[in-house]
């Protein structure tokens, strides 16, 4: 996502698009430009008071708008909350597939560092849109299914890797039994994702562990718990999500 766009520039951009706006074509920008308004000063909001403080109210007075005229574009706060959600596990997913795409041709592992790395860099520079989605939960809000495959984008992208590596016969995955009642969870996981059989239970649990694993370890860096603890953070997050690829079985 872009840098927020101050009060200002906000109120002067509702101001210009009110005008002038016959024709479908300009009335569908104009909207879209609204739109992305209103969702910038909802991300600002988000920075100085929170996701469960976000008003339309505000964001309307902000705009210049009547209360009434903001619900045209989102007909309340939650469907506000799941837009910037899903902005935010967009942007993510496309951060973690942008550097898929850019090690192409590197070891496994390297590719898997790669990725983790992506994911991090986005979360120490994108505070509160990683909060809104890994942070706190919002009272009150449920995230409906539209979220669902954005939320998967930057997992699917190490998927990838994990997938590759067992079509190239290079994976050295983990050796383990899998209890019935967890291997039944993992059949309808696989069917949801595309993964193919080839991927076995093991590490299907492997891998939502390694998520656990890589979504914590920049969840404790960003809200201050390795304050004191961990002081080499580069060299310590490479080190652990090495060894979360390894326990799904990226070979070294």
């Amino acid at each position: 996502m872009g840098p927020a766009v101050g009060a200002a520039s906000v109120g002067s951009t509702a101001a210009a698009i009110s005008v002038g706006t016959t024709g479908g074509g300009i009335r569908e920008r104009a909207r879209r430009e609204l739109t992305a308004a209103i969702k910038a000063l909802a991300r600002q909001q988000l920075a100085t008071s929170g996701a469960d403080c976000l008003s339309l109210r505000a964001i309307a007075r902000e705009l210049d708008m009547a209360s009434s005229a903001i619900y045209r574009y989102f007909a309340s706060r939650d469907e506000l909350l799941t837009a910037l959600v899903i902005d935010a596990y967009n942007d993510l997913g496309a951060a973690a597939e942008d550097a898929l795409a850019a090690s192409a041709g590197q070891p496994a592992m390297s590719r898997w560092v790669s990725v983790c790395r992506a994911v991090r860099t986005w979360g120490l520079n994108h505070q509160h849109e990683y909060g809104l989605i890994y942070g706190t939960p919002v009272p009150g809000y449920r995230a409906p299914r539209d979220t669902v495959a954005p939320a998967g984008r930057a997992v699917l992208a190490l998927v990838e890797i994990i997938v590759n590596a067992h079509e190239q016969g290079i994976a050295r995955p983990p050796n383990e039994a899998v209890p019935a009642a967890i291997s039944a969870n993992m059949a309808r996981l696989r069917n949801e994702l595309g993964i193919p059989l080839i991927v076995g239970d093991g590490v299907m649990t492997a891998m939502i562990s390694m998520w656990a694993g890589l979504f914590g370890l920049v969840s404790f860096e960003l809200f201050g718990q390795f304050h004191g603890i961990v002081d080499v953070r580069d060299d310590f997050f490479d080190h652990s999500v090495t060894r979360l690829g390894r326990s799904v079985g990226i070979p070294d």
